[in-house]
């Protein structure tokens, strides 16, 4: 007996299918929806799967490729002997004896009768033969966005129109057995579907993803379909690890996760451009402001317009009336002319409105909260305050920053990661920074193991073994005077820049220090007070404890500080930067109040993503990308 299932297993066919209920527990379907996730099939198996042929499964996703083969069409029958004639039915002794005798044939012939001739014609018309439609089968590659895997799912015309399924992009959920491909090829398994139980039909004129490898920077004018391409669906979830890595660290540490105020009165860095908040601009306001300039002007734009409708009638009574046409060309010139200082009206002082509104200071006792607020930037002095309760707290959301720059490693909104820590020193901030960015390339190469190799085939080939030499390695640390020494000193061979002293660090410089000298991450310490914001702790040489974690290929991704904990200097601080004391009231109590030690840093989320995958762009990295003049959706 076990001869024969040898040789039953060695002779088996292509195309067939090998039950296998010994695994059938293994294939378990998405609890919510009753479909089987591709990464569920393929996900950390050598064998392609193959262990689940035989199984009746319902899979869904979206088309990425497709083809059609027509079957080969059997030939036609061969024609008998009885094809082409059509037997009489109840024949009557009358076509009988006209058969039989000529006479009485010619007889009927004369009087009409007609049958015999009829009949005869009828038996020698063959009978019209109808062609079945041509079949096909249709070959789809499909993806679900679970993982970087496609499966070939195999659809024959006779269960529904091909032309339905070959568009790429187009959405179905099919049920069908697993079973081996009839061809060897890049797949182990393939889904033979019997039924189609659903499908999203594409726009192919319209829908962008229609053409093959559509550039990044394209992508970006779509980013509600940009997912469904391999690299943005991959580096997606590379960004999903790392969030869910995110909090799985601080909760192994013992931090509490704090949500912090996206809408603050507070300028927590003192730096750069902040979004208002305010609901005083509006439609009415602008109307008013609009009706106050025209005014002003001596000419209203109103009377204008007012004008323009009378000499409108005017053409229109011109033109019911049949007058002469000397009197209805010279109406429709003045028409016209009207519009026309109408429309020039409208551009002009709508530009000196908005030069207008830019210039007025906003009345916010009339606002929505009755003060000046903003879309906050940082949010480290509020998790400050929770700090001084709970003892280690973390904060993971969004920050804005209002500053008109193109630059690949900027967006007007970014997700930051923020931790502070109660009775904690500058170098305790920097060692739980360094460990959060070592955890992160960790588990990003421990869960994403699939997705890292399409990047490192399709991106940069580089990133899997930065990832290794950063969780074996340790960051360079130096001080900030020690980091000009290696500027003053140094001289690209390149491009024979000298660095000279009493210069401030740029991002080139950064970049010089991390890929040209160390060739590894760096950190940065003990930075000039100017560099630095109000709250940060001052050294007695005058310098701030405050670090920058500076990573080779995207530069600073983190910064940190100790912040000050004595009311007296820091009250010294806010009165040399000259900032408004009264919106820092709250956050001096904590100086006032049970003050303590404290330290803690930023971790700029989207960069960790840019830095992981090798790209070269922020806004590749981002979901829904806001950058100066862009917000599409």
């Amino acid at each position: 007996m076990a001869k024969e299932n040898q040789t039953k297993t060695q002779t088996q066919e292509p195309g067939s299918v090998e039950p296998n209920s010994q695994h059938l527990s293994l294939l378990t379907p998405f609890k919510y929806s009753n479909r089987v996730q591709l990464k569920t099939l393929f996900l950390d198996r050598t064998d392609g799967g193959s262990e689940f042929i035989g199984q009746r499964v319902v899979v869904g996703g979206w088309v990425k490729s497709s083809k059609e083969v027509e079957k080969s069409s059997p030939p036609p029958p061969a024609l008998t002997a009885d094809d082409d004639i059509t037997p009489a039915k109840d024949v009557s002794c009358v076509e009988i004896l006209q058969s039989r005798i000529p006479l009485i044939r010619n007889i009927m012939e004369v009087l009409g009768g007609s049958s015999y001739v009829s009949r005869k014609k009828l038996r020698d018309s063959p009978i019209p033969r109808t062609l079945p439609p041509k079949s096909s089968t249709v070959y789809l590659l499909l993806t679900d966005g679970s993982s970087v895997a496609t499966l070939q799912v195999v659809v024959d015309s006779s269960i529904t129109t091909p032309s339905l399924l070959l568009p790429t992009g187009t959405c179905i959920l099919v049920e069908g057995l697993l079973e081996r491909p009839a061809t060897e090829g890049k797949h182990a398994i393939q889904l033979k579907a019997d039924k189609v139980l659903h499908i999203g039909t594409v726009d192919i004129g319209k829908y962008p993803l229609s053409k093959k490898r559509v550039p990044l920077d394209a992508l970006r004018d779509f980013s509600h379909f940009r997912p469904r391409t391999t690299t943005v669906a991959t580096v997606m979830r590379v960004r999903s690890a790392l969030s869910f890595a995110t909090h799985s660290f601080f909760k192994e540490h013992a931090f509490f996760d704090v949500q912090v105020p996206t809408i603050t009165t507070t300028d927590c860095e003192g730096f750069g451009n902040m979004f208002q908040v305010t609901t005083t601009v509006n439609q009415k306001a602008v109307k008013e402001k609009l009706s106050t300039i025209y005014e002003t002007e001596g000419v209203s734009l109103e009377i204008v317009k007012e004008a323009a409708k009378e000499k409108s009638k005017l053409v229109e009574t011109l033109k019911r009336s049949e007058s002469n046409r000397e009197a209805l060309a010279a109406a429709i010139q003045d028409l016209k002319k009207t519009n026309e200082l109408a429309s020039q009206l409208e551009v002009r002082e709508k530009k000196k409105l908005g030069t207008s509104l830019k210039d007025e200071k906003l009345d916010t006792s009339k606002d929505f909260f009755s003060s000046q607020t903003y879309l906050t930037v940082s949010g480290r002095l509020h998790l400050e305050s929770y700090a001084c309760a709970l003892g280690n707290v973390y904060s993971f959301g969004p920050r804005f920053h209002a500053d008109k720059t193109d630059s690949a490693k900027h967006a007007a909104e970014m997700w930051m990661v923020e931790a502070e820590m109660a009775f904690a020193e500058l170098k305790d901030s920097m060692n739980c920074a360094n460990d959060l960015f070592k955890y992160l390339c960790e588990r990003v190469l421990e869960n994403c193991s699939e997705d890292m190799k399409f990047v490192a085939k399709r991106i940069d080939h580089t990133c899997i073994d930065r990832l290794r030499q950063i969780i074996s390695g340790s960051p360079e640390m130096i001080s900030y005077d020690e980091a000009l020494d290696v500027f003053i000193k140094a001289e690209d061979e390149k491009s024979k820049t000298k660095f000279d002293s009493g210069l401030k660090l740029t991002s080139d410089h950064l970049s010089y220090l991390v890929d040209a000298i160390y060739k590894k991450p760096v950190i940065i310490h003990s930075y000039p007070k100017e560099a630095k914001p109000f709250y940060v702790r001052v050294n007695d040489d005058k310098t701030v404890a405050a670090f920058d974690f500076v990573v080779p290929k995207v530069g600073t991704i983190i910064s940190g500080s100790q912040n000050e904990e004595r009311l007296t200097v820091i009250n010294s601080r806010i009165t040399e930067l000259g900032l408004p004391r009264e919106k820092y009231e709250w956050y001096l109590d904590l100086c006032r109040n049970g003050t303590v030690k404290r330290s803690g840093f930023t971790l700029r989320f989207d960069l960790m993503v840019l830095f992981t995958t090798g790209l070269s762009n922020v806004r590749d990295v981002i979901p829904f990308p806001r950058s100066y003049d862009k917000a599409n959706n």
